[in-house]
Formats: structure tokens, sequence, C-alpha cells
């Protein structure tokens, strides 16, 4: 099935290199750990870390809260030409649906809350700096505001500014996650996003 999965996703559109294949196999890794770690059904999680971005909805649209409803209708729709039963069908679906931070959907079983997870995950860290940084590119923000870079002084705009999604999202995320497993991790690249921007900071005040 991971073949197929694969297979399947080479032949789709990519929205922004931050959501590439590359993306996709860390995740599917990442949830694999989890999930074995947590005891998780591996039968739902791997199809689902597979398949959680298989629709692409450009950051800056608006449709982007829909995205992974219509993956996740999507990943149904490719798992059922495979013969995946009912059940699982139903379980990778709201795995994948789940997954958004923008759409604010709670998961509701272990698998969801792993896959949501490993996703997370990929955003922090030494990962996460470099992604938000290559998806702020796509989008053609700034690196950062000019006068106030680190939006101590005037409201966020991550839209806008690259530096402002730290703020917005990813200093946030350490402590939505779910599982044990990922939150020790999380405590690791949260660190190291701290030390970026304290870094970031002094070079810009010298």
């Amino acid at each position: 099935m991971e073949k197929a999965c694969e297979a399947f996703l080479k032949g789709r559109a990519v929205q922004d290199g931050a959501h590439d294949l590359g993306h996709v196999k860390r995740v599917v890794s990442m949830a694999r750990r989890i999930g074995e770690a947590e005891g998780a059904d591996l039968g739902v999680v791997v199809p689902a870390a597979w398949l959680h971005d298989c629709v692409s909805v450009p950051k800056n649209s608006p449709d982007r809260a829909f995205a992974s409803r219509l993956a996740a209708d999507e990943a149904v729709r490719f798992l059922k030409g495979l013969g995946v039963s009912g059940d699982t069908l139903a379980a990778v679906h709201h795995a994948i649906h789940a997954h958004s931070f923008s759409l604010g959907k709670p998961p509701e079983t272990l698998e969801a809350r792993v896959v949501q997870d490993a996703d997370r995950l990929d955003a922090i860290g030494a990962l996460g700096i470099a992604r938000c940084f290559l998806t702020g590119g796509a989008m053609d923000s700034a690196m950062f505001h000019p006068e106030d870079p680190f939006g101590r002084h005037r409201e966020l705009d991550d839209r806008a500014y690259a530096v402002d999604h730290f703020y917005a999202k990813l200093l946030t995320l350490k402590d939505t996650l779910h599982t044990g497993a990922a939150r020790r991790e999380a405590e690791r690249r949260h660190g190291v996003m701290e030390l970026f921007l304290d870094e970031l900071e002094r070079e810009l005040s010298v």
C-alpha cells in the first residue's frame, strides 16, 4: 500500500516546497515511530500520514481551512480503489480531516492524535525554520517587519512577515501535542527555534 500511496502522490501537484514528498515521508516516519510507542493502529496511522496533504491548497488561499477535509475525501476515494475496508476508511478520513491546524478540529482517536502530532513536529525545530522561510518565499512574504521584527509593538501578520509565523503558530505547537512521544521530541525542537530567534535578534542589533 505504501508504494501505491507514494506513486499516487508523485502524480499530483505540490502546493510548495515545504509540502513536498519529503515532508510527507518525514511525517510517515514520525507517525510510525509515535504510533508504535503509543500502541496505535498503524493500519490507520500509516495511510493517513501518507495522504494527509494529498489535496494541494495554497497557504494564502481562502479555501485553506477546507484542505484537510478535501484531502480526507480524496484519500478515501483512493484507498477504496485499493480495497481498504469501511472501518479503516472512516478512521483514516477522521485522522486526515482532524490533522489541520487552521481547521481546529479536535482529533477524537489515538490514530488521529498520532498523525496530527507527527505533522506538527515537522513544522518545528530546524526543519520548521527552513519550511517557514520556504513557505514565506512562496507567498512573497518579507522575512520580518523592518521596524519591529518580532512583533512586540504591533499586530502580527504572518502572511506579510515570515518571522511573525513563529509567534502566530510555530511557538504554540509544542503545547498542542497529545502523545508523550511527540511532546518529548517537541521540547528539543522548540528550543532550537528559540535559539534561532535569540540569535536573529542578536545579529539584527549589531
